[in-house]
């Protein structure tokens, strides 16, 4: 999705308000580089990308009688790899996780990179 424009509701706004600068190294965003990752009633999840040390952040702005509300969270993923990984893929299953354990816990002679990409 693209970015917010001029005609954005002032609800995402002022949401947007709590969350205006990098938690990292504290350089305000524009706003209206924020993108919408998805929306249901209420809530909206953004992607902020820092111009300046390249983390982003995931924030969940809720808006309610009660006013507006917001959380994040800090991330090194991009806009396409957040849609990338919230895709509904087959759920994880018990053999998954029996799998991961023991890449985990082998001490064979793989590395461990070596193994997850030959994993996956």
């Amino acid at each position: 999705m693209a970015p917010l424009s001029q005609s954005t509701p002032s609800y995402y706004q002022d949401g947007l308000r709590m969350i205006s600068f990098c938690p990292m190294c504290e350089t305000n965003y524009n706003p209206m580089e924020a993108r919408v990752l998805g929306e249901k009633e209420d809530g909206h999840l953004l992607h902020i990308r820092c111009k300046k040390c390249w983390n982003s952040i995931l924030a969940l702005v809720l808006v309610s009688n009660a006013g507006v509300s917001s959380v994040g969270l800090i991330t090194d993923l991009t806009y396409d790899d957040v849609r990338k990984f919230s895709r509904h893929e087959a759920p994880v299953t018990t053999d998954d996780v029996i799998s991961v354990h023991q890449l985990l816990t082998d001490d064979g002679e793989k590395d461990f990179i070596d193994a997850v990409l030959e994993y996956i």
